[in-house]
């Protein structure tokens, strides 16, 4: 019997064999090939249906029916209900498509164009960063889904590395410009500043530095130079004994210096050995000249940067004592944390003993997450007014400057 596809289409009780049929097309089936089909949720009355068009007189009386249900799942020979609708395996494809509402794709086939595309783009990222495997091995891992990005990072990258090492140093904002049309492309806290430190470790043979002055350092060592100036830190009575430009600046100096990591790498101090206590605020330093304090600061102002690192490692290296304080939250204890593990330094005004003094309600800021490993009397302190100890206050003043 020939029937109206358009009809057939539109019978809401096939509706479950047609989009089961549908996904085996998509799925990169062809019609031709599909014997059978699996049909989950198929209508009593669908299930009717299809056992009149495909069962023989001789399968109604032996009660075998062709289109065998179990429970959810309804096993349909669809050759033979083609046959029997008078259809063709060509037909198909319009059936299914108008029942559905959707045009077939074959997915499994834009799976194998996609597969070969991408394969396509790490064989030409691989010819044009041959000098960087690892790198390569690394970026391929990490996997994209925006080929245009990868194939410009690539193309980036194999311009600088064919202009190290860099003679005269050019800073990385300049390379990042002339190579990627961004000033800021390579800037080191985005992946392709990533990519950079990874890349030049690989050509200089070094392990990848984590640190940021560490990086900074590295890419100064082949003539790239990272930002060197916007960042500070602050130096307040800190005792020196080179005779170097920054040397005397600090000698001479009756309020704090700051120093750039230019200064401290290109003209670095000689430190006197001292004790020298880093704070993560600058009105820490204000309330040490007001209160008249005789002690050697240092100011990170927050999140420890390249120039922080450097002065702690400059500070080590000349062995001077370190002692940190910071404020008694959750941030605060982290840096503190990478502070005394990183560098020895002890921490003061950090303690219980400055939360309790501090009384119930420190300050009117909300306190937040805290650390997991923090000491679990400092914790219970903080936790019981549920408020950060800033550094601001008296307390974690007196002991600073008497301790």
């Amino acid at each position: 019997m020939a029937v109206d596809i358009a009809a057939l289409a539109a019978d809401r009780d096939l509706t479950a064999l047609w989009t089961a049929v549908h996904e085996r097309l998509c799925a990169g089936r062809q019609p031709a090939t599909i014997a059978r089909v699996r049909v989950k949720g198929l209508s009593s009355v669908g299930l009717a249906t299809l056992r009149t068009w495909v069962d023989t007189s001789a399968r109604r009386r032996r009660d075998q029916s062709a289109v065998v249900a179990s429970g959810d799942v309804t096993v349909v020979p669809l050759r033979d209900v083609l046959t029997a609708l008078g259809l063709s395996a060509e037909d198909l494809q319009q059936l299914v498509e108008t029942a559905v509402g959707r045009p077939v794709v074959d997915v499994a086939a834009a799976r194998r164009a996609t597969s070969a595309q991408r394969l396509g783009l790490w064989a030409d990222v691989e010819e044009v960063l041959a000098l960087l495997p690892r790198l390569v091995a690394r970026m391929r891992a990490a996997g994209t889904d925006d080929e245009t990005s990868v194939r410009q990072l690539a193309g980036a990258l194999a311009q600088v590395v064919s202009r190290l090492p860099c003679t005269p140093p050019t800073s990385l904002a300049k390379l990042s410009h002339d190579c990627a049309g961004d000033p800021h492309y390579f800037d080191l806290d985005r992946l392709p500043g990533v990519r950079l430190v990874a890349a030049v470790a690989e050509l200089t043979g070094v392990p990848e530095p984590r640190r940021p002055d560490l990086m900074r350092a590295m890419l100064a060592g082949i003539g790239i130079l990272a930002d060197r100036l916007s960042a500070t830190v602050l130096l307040h009575q800190v005792r020196v004994r080179g005779t170097g430009p920054i040397d005397l600046r600090l000698r001479e100096a009756t309020t704090p210096v700051a120093l750039t990591l230019l200064d401290l790498t290109v003209h670095p101090p000689t430190f006197a050995p001292q004790l020298l206590t880093v704070v993560e605020n600058p009105s820490v330093l204000e309330a040490a000249m007001t209160h008249g304090s005789p002690l050697a600061f240092a100011c990170t102002s927050g999140q420890l940067g390249s120039v922080d690192h450097a002065l702690l490692q400059l500070a080590v290296d000349h062995g001077v004592s370190l002692r940190y304080a910071g404020d008694l939250d959750g941030p605060g204890l982290q840096i503190a944390n990478v502070v005394a593990e990183t560098y020895g330094a002890r921490l003061v005004a950090m303690s219980a003993d400055t939360v309790e003094q501090a009384g119930r309600e420190p300050s009117g800021v909300p306190l937040g997450e805290l650390p997991v490993w923090l000491d679990q009397r400092l914790s219970d302190a903080l936790r019981s007014s549920g408020r950060v100890v800033c550094q601001e206050h008296d307390a974690v003043l007196r002991n600073l400057f008497t301790s």
